[in-house]
């Protein structure tokens, strides 16, 4: 546990003095250097951030949530019914290549400019990488497995919270992951639009108005949601994984 402390502090230290040498030497206003941004970080904090930060990480939150809720169930029961399989297969493998991003101005249109049309493009994207690390895992379940279990008399309902639901889980959890960037990245571009609240327009608003140190402030806000978020991930893996840990 200590090892790994040290590991983030010294990482965390290389990072603000990497900084702090590069705003020296650009001398700009569009770097301001550490103390100057952590600074305007607790003003900010304490004033309109919190507001943006709290909007950004509700949709974030309930984007993922409803995302692995649709997501899981559909990837298990493909990769366990073979004319599903067969039949989904081409549709989702067509669709998923095309950027989820495109659709905005479709989902602000069918669902308004509200948190409903970007709540649901953000969890659309993970759906799909959701989706599709689920179903690869849970069809690369050994068919041996499948009839060890079944010749002892499990039922269908067994077969999927005993032997595929908790094989396919770390794999459920490396999605997320991975989705989580993701999510956050296009979360960003979404929140530029037809909003007043959220830190892609609080970064947008303050770069508008040339208040770096403000704009910095939202930059660290931002990835600490992402550091907070990863964290989460990371103890609810730990917790529902035992047999992953070191």
């Amino acid at each position: 546990m200590w090892n790994k402390v040290l590991l983030y502090l010294t990482a965390i230290l290389l990072l603000l003095l990497g900084w702090w040498a590069l705003a020296l030497v650009l001398d700009s206003n569009a770097l301001p250097t550490p103390p100057t941004t952590f600074e305007a970080f607790w003003v900010a904090i304490g004033g309109p951030l919190k507001v943006h930060l709290a909007a950004s990480l509700t949709r974030v939150v309930v984007s993922i949530i409803l995302a692995v809720l649709l997501a899981v169930p559909t990837g298990l029961v493909l990769g366990r019914v073979k004319w599903l399989d067969w039949l989904a297969g081409p549709l989702i493998f067509l669709t998923y290549p095309v950027p989820k991003i495109v659709f905005l101005p479709v989902f602000m249109a069918i669902f308004g400019l509200g948190n409903l049309s970007k709540v649901l493009l953000v969890g659309l994207i993970v759906f799909y990488q959701m989706l599709v690390t689920t179903w690869d895992a849970a069809r690369a379940i050994s068919p041996q497995l499948i009839y060890s279990v079944t010749s002892l008399g499990a039922r269908e309902w067994d077969l999927y919270r005993h032997v595929l639901f908790p094989a396919v889980l770390p794999k459920i959890f490396t999605a997320l992951r991975i989705g989580l960037g993701t999510a956050i990245a296009v979360l960003f571009i979404a929140e530029n639009y037809a909003t007043n609240r959220g830190l892609g327009f609080y970064l947008l608003e303050t770069w508008s108005r040339g208040a770096y140190d403000e704009m910095y402030a939202g930059i660290i806000a931002m990835g600490l949601m992402g550091w907070g978020l990863y964290q989460v991930l990371g103890w609810l893996e730990r917790k529902a994984c035992p047999w992953m840990a070191d």
